[in-house]
């Protein structure tokens, strides 16, 4: 086969992939519908980001530049086009951010040619200047109410005071801003007395002040004192500063959420209250499960929980439970359409993107009326009993 015939081959095979049809599984639990093939992988994105096509340069036709994976990406709905700005990870474990693109939110995603290109932090951001981020990834979208879409990451550098241990690093959140996904302006990162991951911007403005969502923890990896899924108020964004923090939604003792939680794309307002999706985290003799949860919030005071169903939500299911990291399920996007189909963006085993479809109506049913976590075994052998109960007066 000549080198042009194995290029028509390469760029067959990826045409292939990037138009397959995505259909529902059958049988789900009525909650959401997951879907047969992964909407995005590593093997999803262009050829041109991995391959020198140049017969002279590259006579094997070989990937010069490997990824890795696809991974927790942040979502929108902007002009009628679903995008997904997702989380890339190349072979050298660096992730990098790169939009994705579908005419229908479930499959023939392409992504945008190149990556984004993210601008360093400003001077006056906590370390910006002096010691830029090593590592970005996990971007929530925020389309604002003030007009701006902003996105909220996690900035990864490693720990200066830890200098011969170089698996020590800090966390801030990156605060960029954007019109179109496409030219964004790097703002300060958010200032913490703690260490900050999963920080999400809440769309509207609260008490005349922008409001995030936040996970205080003591360390990288640890949260330590950090009680969960926290709340800030914040002034200004342009030089956003953490001053009073209260947390809203707690860990508790052995339920999903006893190592850490936090919250994965901002909350969808529905005429009940704010729908929240989180993630949370539990240890296991096999090292760590991440699943993902749903909770409520009072329309007019979004720090008051009003429904949080027990135990987890999604977790990774048959394939989804195999890939870098084993036994995670991760989301920190998702999509309500105008009729109320909501779309869940969710990443399995840090490996690679998926959707499950939902709607208002079911999640918003799903909160309500699905028991909360009693917190012992006995009280959770009565709530299944009081169900047998119910169903046996049908």
């Amino acid at each position: 086969m000549t080198f042009e015939d194995r290029v028509k081959a390469l760029r067959q095979h990826h045409e292939q992939l990037l138009t397959r049809e995505n259909r529902p599984l059958p049988w789900g639990n009525g909650i959401y519908e997951k879907y047969e093939f992964p909407i995005l992988t590593a093997e999803h994105t262009p050829l041109e980001w991995r391959y020198d096509f140049s017969k002279q340069d590259n006579p094997f036709l070989m990937q010069r530049i490997m990824m890795n994976a696809v991974l927790n990406s942040g979502a929108i709905k902007l002009d009628g086009r679903y995008l997904l700005v997702c989380r890339v990870e190349g072979a050298d474990r660096k992730s990098f951010f790169a939009v994705a693109e579908s005419p229908n939110g479930i499959d023939n995603f392409r992504f945008w040619p190149e990556p984004v290109t993210m601008p360093e932090a400003p001077s006056d951001s906590p370390e910006g200047g002096v010691n830029p981020a090593t590592n970005v990834y996990d971007m929530r979208l925020t389309q604002h109410e003030d007009g701006w879409i902003y996105g909220v990451f996690c900035a990864e550098r490693h720990d200066p005071s830890q200098p011969g241990n170089l698996s020590a690093a800090t966390a801030t959140a990156g605060i960029a801003r954007t019109k179109d996904l496409k030219t964004w302006e790097r703002l300060p990162d958010l200032k913490s007395r703690s260490q900050q991951r999963n920080v999400v911007l809440h769309p509207e403005f609260v008490q005349g002040k922008y409001a995030f969502y936040t996970r205080p923890q003591d360390g990288f990896i640890d949260t330590g004192s950090g009680g969960g899924i926290g709340w800030a108020l914040v002034d200004d964004i342009t030089h956003a500063e953490v001053t009073k923090e209260q947390i809203i939604n707690a860990r508790h003792y052995h339920t999903i959420t006893e190592v850490k939680n936090g919250e994965g794309p901002h909350p969808l307002k529905t005429p009940q209250g704010w729908l929240h999706l989180a993630h949370g985290v539990r240890g296991t003799a096999d090292g760590l499960r991440y699943v993902l949860y749903l909770y409520m919030t009072a329309l007019d005071d979004p720090t008051r929980v009003i429904a949080q169903p027990g135990g987890w939500f999604l977790v990774p299911e048959g394939s989804e439970y195999v890939g870098d990291v084993m036994n995670v399920a991760f989301a920190n996007g998702w999509i309500m359409d105008s009729d109320g189909r909501v779309l869940i963006y969710y990443a399995s085993a840090d490996t690679r993107m998926h959707v499950a479809v939902s709607s208002v109506e079911r999640l918003v049913d799903y909160c309500m009326n699905t028991p909360q976590d009693g917190l012992t075994t006995s009280a959770s052998v009565e709530t299944i009993k009081r169900l047998i109960k119910k169903n046996s007066e049908q």
